[in-house]
């Protein structure tokens, strides 16, 4: 594994030792687990299908990207407007919410699809042609504005009680600054347990769901897979699904590639290149299709992982895959999804406010120490408009932009508009592979022979 060349240490299973590897990887799970929840807890799909696909979909994106790349895919919250238009759709026509879901997930499946579409483009073309319209002014933005998105679900969270947030936030910090050994690279699940410890002793948790909950049982049932579907379909639902769902693909390809350039920002390896956005594009787009096919919302690279990466300096993939292990096992456990579902909502918010300022904060730290000329014009256009639109759009009344026949994300117009913009203004002056600092968006010295 290459090593970033800074001064924070970097660890990796040589030094860590199995048992650690285990506590590393509870901790990605714990990361990522408030907010996959969240998505099928709004839409009606199921939590245990969730977890289970999340892993799988992890492993085969490991699989596919050679087992380099760190990163951990969960569910995507750019399809829930998705989601929702469909299930109104289906509502309409007199369908209930579990006949429609399935609907909606054909449309998923469809937008997994087009990651295939672009990854051809990739190895057709090359990246040099392609990543043009990628370069780090378009991507650095993008990367700022996902934190910037998802903080406002932080902040409603941490509103359910702030005495609790604010206790996990200040574990984190104290465990991540002052914290020796172990307790340094813990700190997102040392904030989770104990906020949640404190929060469970003052009565705060809610546990009738826990009583109820079996200790095993299967993560899905086939009525609410796409499979059901075809033994009566509405062929009608299944094209207007297909044209609801697949324009949000645009905004989640994109925000892809902002992921990779965030988690190779955060390493210092260049995944870009090594083992390529085809090859990543390719993984992110199996695992959504898989997952959208069993009644699992479609997947994502997650941020929250890579807030984990770089506090906790640990990129060796291998503690992901583990994370992974533990969602699949973990699927099969209701009980255990009831007691991770039982958090506070304070906690998550907490937690989540930390993570998401870390995503922006990769963002940030893509645009200054990549160089980019903000003395240009074309430049500060693109990055102002990019912040404006996702931003501005999701916090809108409506969240979304209207065009009538679709609906986009902030994210997907704010990132439509800036690489149209950046491809036609005059002044571009980023080349994909003559720097392999500006491809990775950062300046660190990468030391080729420390590889694997």
């Amino acid at each position: 594994m290459a090593k970033v060349q800074t001064n924070e240490p970097v660890y990796d299973a040589r030094t860590l030792g199995k048992g650690r590897m285990a506590v590393l990887g509870a901790q990605h799970l714990f990361a990522m687990f408030g907010a996959t929840v969240l998505v099928p807890v709004i839409t009606g799909l199921s939590i245990s299908a969730t977890l289970l696909f999340a892993g799988v979909g992890t492993l085969l994106f490991h699989a596919l990207t050679k087992f380099k790349v760190p990163a951990f895919l969960g569910s995507s919250f750019a399809f829930l407007g998705g989601y929702a238009a469909v299930v109104q759709m289906g509502t309409e026509q007199g369908l209930s919410l579990a006949q429609s879901l399935p609907y909606a997930c054909i449309g998923v499946a469809a937008a997994g699809l087009m990651y295939f579409i672009l990854a051809g483009l990739f190895k057709l073309f090359g990246p040099q042609r392609v990543m043009k319209y990628f370069p780090p002014i378009v991507t650095g933005p993008i990367i700022i504005a996902i934190g910037l998105i998802l903080s406002g679900s932080a902040i409603n969270n941490c509103n359910q009680n702030w005495w609790i947030a604010l206790l996990a936030i200040a574990i984190i910090i104290v465990a991540n600054i002052w914290g020796k050994g172990m307790i340094k690279i813990v700190p997102i699940l040392l904030g989770v347990l104990g906020s949640y410890l404190v929060a469970a002793c003052f009565g705060l948790v809610d546990w009738s769901g826990v009583r109820e909950a079996s200790w095993l049982g299967l993560p899905f049932k086939m009525q609410d897979t796409v499979f059901a579907v075809f033994s009566n379909p509405n062929w009608g639902l299944v094209v207007a699904a297909i044209i609801a769902i697949l324009p949000i693909s645009l905004a989640t390809m994109v925000e892809h590639i902002g992921d990779m350039c965030a988690i190779s920002s955060t390493t210092g390896i260049n995944y870009l290149e090594d083992p390529g956005l085809h090859r990543t594009l390719m993984g992110d787009g199996l695992a959504t299709i898989l997952a959208s096919l069993f009644g699992a919302p479609a997947n994502t690279t997650y941020g929250e992982n890579t807030g984990v990466l770089n506090i906790t300096r640990v990129f060796d993939p291998r503690v992901i895959r583990i994370a992974a292990c533990f969602a699949i096992i973990l699927a099969f456990c209701p009980k255990f999804a009831a007691v991770i579902a039982a958090m506070p909502a304070a906690t998550i918010g907490g937690v989540s406010l930390v993570l998401y300022g870390m995503i922006s904060a990769v963002g940030v730290r893509n645009v200054v120490e990549n160089k980019v000329d903000f003395k240009k014009s074309r430049n500060v256009i693109v990055m102002a408009l990019i912040l404006v639109l996702s931003i501005g759009i999701s916090y809108s009344q409506a969240g979304c932009l209207d065009l009538g026949f679709t609906k986009l994300s902030g994210l997907a117009v704010g990132a439509l508009v800036g690489i149209i913009l950046n491809a036609i203004l005059p002044g571009k002056d980023y080349e994909f592979g003559s720097n392999p600092e500006g491809d990775k968006a950062v300046d660190f010295e990468v030391n080729p022979s420390l590889r694997k």
